[in-house]
């Protein structure tokens, strides 16, 4: 499948022009499958971004078999001040219930082989982290590369999509590649325990030691011990 993101405004909302960034990822055999979608705003609150997603995949259904993308980006345009009005009363009562399920703050252990192209890649994963509001690490030492990532589970999910699907290296030829030698070591929820990372930053370790300490201070020792020695054998 391919997965593509789109911006869209949409006029005269709450007297402010509301941008929604919609995430779609469609399966090989869409349009027999209903796309992935997600939403985004900064205007908007995760409960009322879930409501239009919702509401996108309810259209969806309906035109099921045939191409839809252009269809519910019009619906959404026309439709999304109604859908604002009907979230508004469940809006808190939602926001409650999304708590520690499935929209509590995850995290996610990533291992890359390799980055040929590294200044371009590790500007690519900046942004991606910075688009979806994930904080945590990018960490290099020696030949081992991480990528330690926290925020809203749906936006992990985000992530991972375009980790997957999008080219963000080049191969031995010099031709821009997906990443194909990338590992998920963990993928949790955030515990009590752990301390959450205030931003996201790339970081280089000269030492295991160095590396270990960043880990044992956001709380993450037992992560570190299960997941990070077995990448040195």
């Amino acid at each position: 499948g391919i997965s593509f993101r789109i911006q869209v405004s949409v006029k005269e909302l709450l007297d402010t022009d509301v941008l929604l960034k919609l995430l779609f990822h469609l399966p090989v055999n869409y349009p027999s499958t209903l796309p992935d979608i997600s939403v985004n705003s900064d205007q908007l609150t995760r409960a009322q971004c879930m409501e239009v997603k919702d509401k996108l995949l309810e259209q969806a259904e309906k035109h099921l078999s045939e191409p839809m993308v252009h269809d519910l980006i019009l619906w959404v345009q026309q439709h999304l001040k109604d859908v604002i009005k009907q979230s508004a009363t469940v809006c808190n009562e939602k926001a409650t219930l999304s708590k520690g399920t499935e929209d509590g703050i995850w995290m996610l252990l990533l291992h890359l082989d390799h980055m040929r192209a590294k200044a371009k890649y590790v500007k690519t994963v900046e942004k991606w982290a910075s688009d979806l509001r994930l904080t945590g690490r990018l960490m290099f030492m020696g030949k081992i590369i991480l990528i330690l990532l926290q925020g809203d589970r749906s936006s992990i999910k985000e992530y991972l999509i375009l980790q997957k699907t999008c080219k963000v290296d080049v191969d031995s030829s010099g031709k821009k590649c997906k990443e194909k030698m990338m590992s998920v070591l963990c993928e949790t929820e955030v515990q009590s325990q752990h301390k959450r990372f205030q931003s996201f930053e790339v970081k280089e370790y000269s030492t295991l030691e160095e590396l270990q300490k960043e880990f044992e201070t956001a709380g993450l020792t037992t992560l570190f011990s299960e997941f990070v020695p077995p990448l040195l054998k």
